[in-house]
């Protein structure tokens, strides 16, 4: 179940033969990223992958992640493929759609009953298709991943765009959209524009208030939450030895914020004690064999300037604990000038709520680290000023923190305690006087902090901070309380000044669980079968997409000119919508809903240009479907940033969109849309965004000519009657546009079975 030691042997002796070849073809020292990507390469040469820059590369991963909210529609898709079992192991993680509301029995208990039709199909497919399933409360996947699947030097991908905390257990963990994820489950390469590489060297060692959250919040401040397009970030140094193994987790997992392909640490002791804690000595004696393999050579580290293509150097022992946002999670202020900055922007210093928890934080040390805080509170008698919930990571995790009193000191704090499950970080929420709309302010230790994603409140400012820090805020209330040199009042009226937080890395006990929550596939699904109601709201089965027709595209309409940062939330939101995931017509309701209009700056209002009236996006956009009128979207810089859902690109295919064309695009969303059948266009000239007008009629001219690194030009013909020409970039590659002509990538999948 948690792993195949014969899987991983035969991945390092791969490992250990092309990373000698690549080392000798090269002719220098390599990286642990270099070594990932070169023992897994899909054809196993190194004539296209071995210099930089190269054009997309396939790779073939060991093995695939699905969160049950993208599960529904990879899944759907597989179904499609003609294959009779996956290819690689698999596994699907109920962990989505469970709402946080009162706790997390009843809680638990209302997701099992009201989505129960969606997780019934995904057992039956998991069943059918040889794929592991985890029940919903088995707890968060990437925790789960990192508990029982990762392992140093493998490569793996997932459905959701914090696949990457598996970096943390050293390895290349990439999240995709479900098309990517359906090409390995069927036994095809996967298809990855090979990275630039950025090299983050940590000196000196963590203490007293600074946690690892700390690290990737400087990291994101510094990158931006575009800084790492396009490449992979390598840690290393002292500050990388020294820290936890789920401490490196969460620096990976919040790598999705600034953009990159993924993160990665080398392999060394605290991924030996963490892998022997969660039963997986057999994973430390074969690592062990081949460890020089599975870290950067020593060249690399002792002159990183000669093999990466960026340096970033962070010292711990001068790193200040952070705190991100809002509205953003690469806005960093250290908390010693957290008064000066939410005095100067208006921010509402009294925090509301404190939540730890999801994907990032939520690993044992984590949970003691918080708690440690929490009991100084009980103990000095000082009672917290916001409310307080709590998410483990998984139920092993809770039952470890149950076990070892954990759970009992939170509670005597008031802390509500979740399901384990995403919750709030993912909109899942169900907060009392959200639909106010009241300004006010949250602080959390998720990864993320869009508007709106929380709690649907556009008004509530979201921080994002480490878990210790999260328990502070809560306790003291405000926003701008500063542990470090700041008391509090007791209810003595003392004064009390909190220690620094301390939590065990590991379990003293070890960890422990009753029922893990894992079911393991049938082992002959053939005779499994898969029921999806035609009456369903739910789920329904996918009709193939249209093949391209050969011609330009004429006389579409412009949808959308989105303004400013419009990110899979904006384009596909989360929350309630989660629960049409599995339907393709339903969830397009949701589409374009929380971008912002360039023309006339509102969300979900767009011209409907056949009628000249104002109506929502989704709307125009059916309007147009069933006038046979194509349609153009317009966005702005890292559009689609963030989550991978892949339904951010089917949605605008389903609903007649036929290009989406930008200044600049985030990686996993440009493939998604490739994927699944779409022009992906990026501006030549960036200032042409500000030609494109609201009535405007658009022409693609030279799309017959459609071909790798030939421009398209795009013609805007403005309600006066005058044009303009703009030139458009892409960098589809044969296979591609492949892709494009047969109508999407699943749809030659399909033909080939």
């Amino acid at each position: 179940m948690a792993f195949d030691i014969e899987m991983i042997k035969k991945v390092y002796e791969n490992m250990t033969s092309r990373v000698d070849a690549a080392r000798e073809i090269v002719g220098r020292p390599l990286t642990l990223t270099e070594k990932i990507l070169y023992s897994h390469l899909w054809d196993g040469k190194a004539k296209q992958a071995y210099g930089r820059g190269v054009d997309y590369v396939d790779f073939a991963p060991d093995r695939v992640a699905c969160q049950d909210a993208t599960a529904q529609m990879a899944l759907l898709q597989f179904m499609h493929a003609g294959k009779k079992t996956v290819a690689v192991p698999t596994t699907v993680h109920c962990d989505h759609l469970i709402l946080a509301k009162v706790g997390a029995e009843k809680d638990l208990a209302v997701a099992k009953k009201q989505s129960s039709e969606v997780f019934d199909f995904l057992s039956s497919v998991s069943d059918k298709y040889g794929i592991g399933f985890w029940k919903p409360g088995s707890g968060i996947i990437h925790q789960i991943v990192l508990e029982n699947y990762a392992f140093p030097g493998g490569m793996m991908i997932g459905t959701d765009s914090h696949t990457v905390n598996a970096g943390g257990l050293g390895m290349l963990a990439i999240g995709v959209g479900g098309a990517d994820a359906v090409d390995v489950m069927s036994g095809m390469g996967w298809e990855l524009k090979f990275p630039k590489l950025i090299g983050v060297k940590l000196t000196g060692k963590l203490s007293g208030w600074t946690a690892p959250k700390d690290v990737i919040l400087k990291v994101a401040d510094i990158l931006t939450v575009k800084g790492g397009t396009g490449a992979i970030v390598e840690y290393f140094g002292e500050g990388a030895t020294n820290m936890s193994c789920t401490g490196k987790g969460t620096i990976c997992n919040m790598g999705a914020e600034i953009g990159a392909t993924t993160s990665t640490f080398g392999y060394d002791d605290s991924m030996r004690r963490y892998l022997s804690a969660t039963g997986r000595q057999d994973v430390v004696d074969a690592a062990d064999q081949v460890a020089s393999y599975l870290t950067g050579d020593e060249e690399v580290y002792a002159n990183p300037d000669k093999y990466f293509d960026q340096v970033i150097e962070i010292n711990l022992s001068e790193l200040e604990p952070h705190i991100n946002g809002p509205f953003t999670p690469d806005r960093g202020t250290p908390v010693s000038e957290m008064k000066k900055e939410a005095k100067a922007n208006g921010w509402p210093v009294k925090v509301e709520w404190g939540l730890i928890g999801s994907c990032t934080n939520s690993s044992y040390e984590d949970m003691a680290r918080a708690v440690s805080i929490v009991n100084q509170a009980v103990e000095h008698g000082i009672s917290p000023k916001a409310e307080f919930g709590i998410n483990p990571g998984s139920e092993q995790i809770r039952y470890t923190i149950e076990r070892d009193g954990m759970i009992a000191a939170f509670e005597k704090m008031g802390t509500k305690v979740f399901t384990n499950a995403c919750g709030p970080c993912i909109g899942q929420w169900d907060r009392a006087g959200a639909d106010k709309g009241e300004k006010n302010t949250i602080v959390h230790s998720f990864n993320r902090n869009f508007s709106k994603r929380a709690d649907g409140n556009p008004n509530t400012h979201a921080f994002v901070t480490s878990p210790e820090m999260v328990a502070a805020l809560a306790i003291s209330g405000r926003l701008d309380f500063n542990p470090l040199t700041d008391t509090l009042l007791n209810d003595k009226g003392e004064e009390v000044m909190l220690s620094a937080p301390y939590g065990d890395e590991l379990p003293k006990r070890g960890f422990d669980v009753d029922d893990n929550g894992f079911q393991a596939p049938a082992a002959d699904g053939s005779g499994v079968k898969i029921a999806v109601s035609e009456t369903s709201d739910r789920l329904q089965l996918l009709e193939p997409f249209d093949a391209w027709d050969g011609k330009n595209i004429t006389g579409a309409k412009l949808l959308i000119k989105a303004f400013g940062k419009c990110t899979t939330d904006h384009i596909s939101m989360a929350g309630p919508w989660l629960r049409f995931r599995g339907h393709l017509d339903n969830i397009s309701n949701n589409m374009l809903i929380g971008a912002v209009n360039a023309f006339n700056q509102n969300t979900n209002s767009v011209k409907n240009q056949l009628t000249g009236t104002y109506d929502a996006v989704p709307a125009v956009a059916r309007a147009y479907k069933a006038a046979g009128v194509p349609s153009v979207v317009v966005g702005d810089h890292n559009y689609g940033e963030g989550s991978s859902r892949e339904h951010a690109a089917m949605e605008p295919r389903f609903l007649g969109v036929k290009a989406v064309l930008v200044k600049s695009f985030a990686r996993i969303h440009e493939t998604n849309l490739k994927k699944q059948g779409l022009l992906g266009l990026t501006f030549a000239n960036e200032d042409d965004y500000d030609k494109i007008q609201e009535d405007d009629t658009i022409n693609i001219i030279n799309l017959v000519d459609f071909a790798p690194g030939k421009q398209l030009t795009v013609e805007f013909v403005h309600a006066d009657g005058t044009k303009d020409l703009i030139l458009a970039n892409h960098t589809y590659n044969a296979g591609q546009i492949g892709w494009y002509v047969a109508g999407s990538a699943l749809n030659l999948i399909a033909a080939e079975a």
